[in-house]
């Protein structure tokens, strides 16, 4: 093995040892804090899944702006399930966004979730807690909930607003 090979070697290897040792100081969060973290993740507000089930559908952001993407995630759900408000904020929309029943919730922290598709059962400028039922479930195209998040113009992962994850390396080809 050459010394510039060994040198790299050597520096991911204590780069590798010092993230997991940030990670496992981080994560997982303590038991009592495992649905509702504040602070630990990109939002200082604490948030809640909006309905119980797992990830149909990861966020895959476009490389540009302009391009297609999935900017949110998409969590199983039935049909007519309670749709709830991942954390405390005010109606910003409850209507029709190109033939889609929507909620969209404004957060303190000027970060925006938007629910599709939810039948509404509240009103713009209604005040909501986190787990409060903004409405249900209706059909769509996609199996579940669609959840998204978005701080100005940037759109963000809404799994991120939950917590910290846990950092994966990928290994070298």
């Amino acid at each position: 093995m050459f010394a510039p090979q060994r040198e790299f070697l050597v520096v991911a290897a204590a780069l590798a040892s010092l993230l997991l040792a940030l990670s496992t100081a981080v994560w997982p969060p303590d038991a009592g804090a495992a649905e509702a973290v504040g602070g630990a993740g990109i939002s200082s507000i604490p948030h809640v899944k909006p309905v119980p089930g797992g990830v149909v559908k990861p966020y895959e952001p476009p490389p540009q702006r302009w391009l297609p993407g999935h900017r949110g995630v998409d969590l199983a759900a039935p049909e007519r399930a309670p749709v709830r408000a991942s954390g405390d904020g005010t109606v910003h929309f409850a209507g029709m966004v190109a033939g889609t029943p929507t909620v969209s919730v404004m957060h303190a922290d000027g970060i925006r979730t938007t629910y599709q598709p939810v039948r509404w059962t509240v009103a713009r400028g209604q005040v909501v807690s986190r787990g409060d039922v903004i409405g249900t479930l209706d059909s769509g195209p996609d199996p579940g909930l669609h959840w998204g998040a978005l701080r100005g113009r940037d759109y963000l992962n809404p799994l991120d607003l939950l917590g910290r994850r846990p950092i994966v390396l990928k290994p070298p080809e």
